[in-house]
Parts: C-alpha cells; structure tokens; sequence
C-alpha cells in the first residue's frame, strides 16, 4: 500500500482513473493473498484416527468421519429385582446408581452397580408418573422426563419434573414441572400404537436448557429440541433431525469433553449405543457419530449413565414374548477402545491456562470489539461470554488464528470470557 501511495503522488500527472485502477489491483491482490491464508490456516475434514476416512492435515472436524462396524459385550451383567422391572432411566448421583420405572410408580431407587441390589429408595411425593422415561440432573435438581407418547402421540401434558436434590434426600422433595409442546406437531389426532414421531425416552441437561431426543418409531431417525431448564410452560424448540437407524430410549452426557451418548434398539431388539463426540457447542451431530452394537439379543435397553465418558451402565426392562423371556439387568460396558484416545485428547488441555496455551485476548477494558488470539491447535473450539450472574451473553466458535468479535451490544461491566477445554476461572473482562 506504501508503494502505491508513492506511484501516486509521483504519478501526479497522470489521470486519475490510472491510480483508481492500481487501487483496485491492489485490493484484489490483497483479497487473493487473504483467501489463500484462510485456506491454509484451517482443513476441513476428518480428525479422528479411528475412523475410515482419518485426514491427518485436518485441523477442523467437519462431521464426515465414517467408522466400520463393531460390537460391544457388557464386562459384567447382574439381574435387577423385580421391584424395578420397568427400569427406564439411569443417572449418576455422587457415589450412587439411581434407577426409576416407567409408570404409576413415583420412587428413585438406588441400586448396587456390582450386584444391582436395592439399597435405598427415595420417594418423589405430591406428584404422578404417567410415564417417565429418563433421568438427568445438574448440580441442584433431578429432572425426570415425563415425556412418553407412544400409545396415541397426541399427549396434551407433556413436562420435565425438577426436584430439588436437598429436598429429595431430606425425604421432603420440592417437584416443579417445565410443561412443553413440540414446535413442529400441530396435529393432536391420534396415532395407532407405537407409530409415532412425538415420543420422547431420552434427555439431557445442558448449563442453561434441557435436550430431548425422540424416539420416532416409523422413521428410526431422532430429533433434538431445546427447552428451559426453569418451570414454566414452553414450547420445544426444535434444532435438527438424525437418522440413527433406530429407536433412542436413554441418553447421557459429559459436557467438558462435548460428549453424548445415546442408547436404543432396532424393531427386533437389538440393542446399540450411539455416540456423538467432538462437536460444535450444542449441535450434537455436528462432530463425530458412531454407532456401537451390543452383544445382548432380544434385550430392550432403556437407560444409560457415565461421569467419566469410558465406563457405562444400561439397563434393560423386563420382556417377555412367545419363546424369549428376557429379565430386567444391569450391563457395565467399557468403550476406552473407542473413546479413550479422544478423550485423553481432550483431558490434555486441562489445566493448561490460557496464557499458556498461547491464547491472547485484548484490549481490556474494551468497548465495541475483542480480538482473540490463537495457535491453529485451538481453531475449532468454542468460546463463551457470560456476566458477573454466569448467564451466557455471547458464545461461538474460533474459526482463525485472529479472531474479532463484535461485542457493541453488551453493557458495560464485568464479564468472563472462557475457551472450551480449559480448566480455568476464565478471563475477566471489563467492557466499557
């Protein structure tokens, strides 16, 4: 740009339109020079070493990675009593199992992961079970999804129960309800048996919503939509449809190391876990999917828990038809084969501080804009800006190496900027 200001003021006797047309071979070749940085910055593609079609010059997951086919046996399998023959859901709680039935019965019971005995029971009073179907928590409620709608499709009293976990093991629980619609189902006519798109058996929860993913019984595919995680009543909002290739009853989440795992069956009960991994803040199927078959025939596995992404528990309920008589079980399942790799990726990151991750962000304090500065190892990961109350303000994904975002519309105060996978306090910002 220097030498062109010069040629132009020495050129000061040539027309005008000569210098505008050296500009704008200037800025062309300028813009050239910018688009072939972007492609060299950042590849598109596969990143995961287990799959089929690994680019080891990819830098971002793009989602294409495809995997051969394999199976899963449980390294143990215990019977369940039969005080919880329609175990629907599992979660994780401290150092207990929990477990609940689909219907009528309004307990969480608490069982032994090696022996799968009965070790306590926890009364949910002052409300019903029509017919709950997972479970999942965050650090100071239980949600228990009241969500299925296989017998006709067209339930008018869908909602997500929130009981208070201080309350619960204190024997007195406070139940909210977070009530919903579907935003897509405007026909309420009912439905043959198991023949629709608007049942629900799996739900997790997020820092500030709640995920359901449908069992659609024609299609075989699933659906995400998003609700509040506030009692209230909502409509669900819907965000995208997979086809898994059959029916999700049970889900579980890892949210550090943005990691799902879905578990279901096919028409003939054959039971599988689903897993979505390294995705893009909470488009859930926008990273890796592997579909993981179990060595259990005829089992209709119904829930699924972990806390630390290798080691899984399912459940099965009792089915029993013609010649097959399956009983309720308890299955521990180690998927280190296929996740370990992946997740020591991430646990690598932790405790690395920003600083020392060769993040820079400034100005600070700042006032219209904030450029984050990064190594193309961070490219692909997603950031967040949440005020002093830890309310989420603005969010998104490092798409470069520089990084501008625009932050005119945030008042001014104290904010913390935070960069997925790191253990960290995250950066105090002060906006002007």
């Amino acid at each position: 740009m220097l030498i062109h200001g010069l040629s132009c003021a020495i050129s000061h006797n040539f027309k005008t339109t000569k210098c505008n047309a050296m500009k704008a071979k200037t800025i062309l070749l300028t813009l050239f020079i910018f688009i072939v940085y972007q492609a060299n910055a950042q590849v598109a593609g596969c990143t995961d070493p287990l799959s089929r079609n690994f680019n080891p010059n990819a830098t971002v997951n793009d989602g294409s990675c495809t995997y051969t086919s394999a199976s899963v046996s449980p390294v143990s399998t215990v019977v369940l009593p039969e005080a919880i023959v329609e175990t629907s859901g599992l979660l994780l709680w401290d150092a207990s199992l929990y477990t609940h039935n689909d219907n009528t019965d309004t307990n969480l019971y608490s069982i032994n992961s090696l022996t799968g005995a009965l070790e306590n029971t926890l009364a949910i009073t002052g409300t019903s079970n029509q017919d709950w179907e997972d479970i999942d928590q965050d650090a100071n409620y239980v949600y228990i999804a009241e969500t299925g709608n296989n017998a006709s499709g067209n339930r008018s009293n869908l909602r997500i129960l929130r009981v208070d976990k201080a309350g619960l093991l204190a024997g007195n629980p406070n139940v909210n309800s977070i009530n919903f619609t579907y935003s897509n189902q405007t026909d309420f006519t009912a439905t043959a048996n198991n023949h629709t798109d608007f049942d629900c058996e799996a739900i997790i929860v997020g820092t500030d919503s709640i995920y359901l993913f449908t069992k659609q019984w024609v299609s075989h595919k699933t659906s995400v939509y998003s609700l509040p995680k506030t009692p209230g009543t909502y409509v669900a909002q819907l965000h995208e449809t997979y086809n898994v290739g059959g029916l999700i009853t049970g889900a579980t989440y890892v949210q550090d190391k943005k990691l799902v795992a879905l578990c279901g069956y096919s028409t003939t009960l054959q039971p599988f876990i689903y897993l979505l991994y390294d995705f893009t803040g909470n488009n859930f199927f926008s990273g890796n999917k592997r579909k993981l078959s179990l060595s259990l025939g005829f089992h209709q596995i119904e829930g699924i828990a972990t806390n630390n992404g290798v080691d899984y528990y399912l459940s099965n309920e009792h089915f029993q038809q013609f010649v097959v008589n399956t009983p309720q079980k308890l299955h521990a399942v180690n998927l280190g084969d296929y996740l370990g790799a992946y997740l020591q990726n991430v646990a690598g990151l932790k405790g690395t501080t920003l600083k020392e991750a060769g993040i820079i962000i400034f100005p600070n304090p700042a006032f219209s804009t904030l450029t984050i500065q990064c190594p193309q190892t961070i490219v692909g990961k997603q950031y967040t800006i949440t005020d002093m109350t830890g309310r989420l303000v603005q969010g998104g994904v490092l798409l470069n190496v520089t990084n501008t975002l625009d932050i005119s519309a945030l008042t001014p105060g104290i904010y913390t900027v935070v960069i997925s996978s790191f253990e960290t306090d995250g950066y105090k910002l002060i906006k002007k």
